[in-house]
């Protein structure tokens, strides 16, 4: 390891520190966010705010469970079963109520609509205690293609954002001919784990403080025992202009109750970083996907103008990684969830590459 490498992690450590001090909240606050006015943020030092009135739940979207090799996986269906399938995934530290209200528009299009748990959320369950919780990129993406298999799917229109759209661009560029089209926001997604050390510009740093803090032991333990106040503080931060509510995010929060979610999620910003390594049975996968491949599948990206963990751009820094057909949007006043903050847009967005895509099946 280069001496220049080395002070970078140890900055990044001292960073992850700091940003530590900051999360001193207890996570029984989360289970009081405010109603419908949305979250207080929280102050220096203070816990976030408890309910001015009591709030009703939102219902939760009915899941059903398929095994694959490794996992038990909880997914949401919708739309016929013999639609033409399109596979929505979440990102961190979200769930698939990020298409409550997707998944209904692109059932009523006909479409089969199918909505998975990533691996350390909700119901998704390893099978094997002795299986390594690893949150790296090939894992997810082959998650995707196990889900697929399980449920004898061929071939689907994928989409996502965040770590679900990691897990879409990882299959599209690995398995092009099971994907008819992909939704990607944020663009090209495929981590360049062999240029984790370089710095990022300092706004974009500190939008993903959370990934210098999961390097720490603190981080692991900040994780564990304020998992709902972290999400909050993050998606007030990735959307600053989305005025959630507490049930909508006490509907997700829920997901973060997984046995596994803690171990998941720090391995995957610490296998991202450089700071962790990844399972053998991925490293082909792995090594594949260090060589940055292209995605030759139609391609919509997408950025939401008001994005607060990634900066909006206008597609062209990651157009050399789509050789297919591919456009990209900008999404007024959306932030970085936004399938759930923008669902019209998003679905449209499927719908077309469902509607233009070439089925082989």
């Amino acid at each position: 390891m280069t001496d220049a490498i080395q002070h970078r992690r140890r900055f990044l450590l001292a960073a992850a520190g700091t940003a530590g001090a900051l999360l001193t909240t207890n996570a029984a606050h989360a289970a009081n966010v405010t109603g419908a006015a949305g979250p207080a943020r929280a102050g220096r030092g203070k816990p976030l705010a408890p309910p001015t009135r009591p709030t009703a739940p939102l219902p939760l979207l009915p899941v059903k469970q398929v095994r694959t090799d490794t996992l038990d996986i909880g997914y949401h269906e919708a739309g016929p079963a013999d639609g033409r399938p399109v596979i929505l995934l979440h990102g961190f530290p979200y769930d698939i109520h990020s298409y409550a209200e997707v998944a209904p528009m692109l059932a009523k299009r006909g479409y089969r609509v199918l909505v998975p748990y990533l691996r350390g959320h909700g119901s998704t369950r390893f099978l094997d205690d002795a299986t390594p919780r690893t949150g790296q990129q090939a894992a997810l993406g082959q998650d995707l293609i196990d889900f697929m298999d399980a449920l004898h799917i061929p071939e689907a229109v994928l989409a996502g954002y965040d770590w679900g759209g990691r897990a879409a661009c990882v299959m599209a560029a690995l398995k092009p001919t099971r994907v008819v089209g992909l939704v990607a926001v944020n663009g090209y997604l495929i981590d360049d784990i062999a240029k984790a050390a370089l710095p990022a510009p300092a706004k974009a740093e500190a939008g993903g403080w959370q990934q210098f803090y999961f390097l720490t032991e603190r981080g692991r333990a900040g994780l564990a025992a304020n998992r709902d106040d972290i999400a909050r503080l993050l998606w007030e931060g990735n959307s600053p202009s989305w005025h959630f509510d507490g049930p909508t995010f006490l509907r997700t929060a829920q997901a973060f109750r997984n046995p596994d979610y803690v171990e998941v999620v720090i391995h995957a910003y610490r296998h991202r970083l450089g700071h962790a390594d990844g399972l053998p049975d991925y490293a082909e996968q792995e090594a594949r996907l260090a060589a940055l491949p292209a995605i030759r599948v139609p391609t919509i990206s997408m950025d939401g103008t008001d994005d607060g963990a990634a900066y909006a751009a206008d597609g062209n820094a990651s157009a050399a990684h789509f050789s297919g057909p591919h456009k990209h949007l900008r999404i007024p006043g959306a932030g970085h969830n936004l399938p759930q903050e923008a669902p019209q847009a998003f679905a449209a967005a499927v719908a077309e590459l469902a509607r233009a895509g070439r089925w082989r099946t």
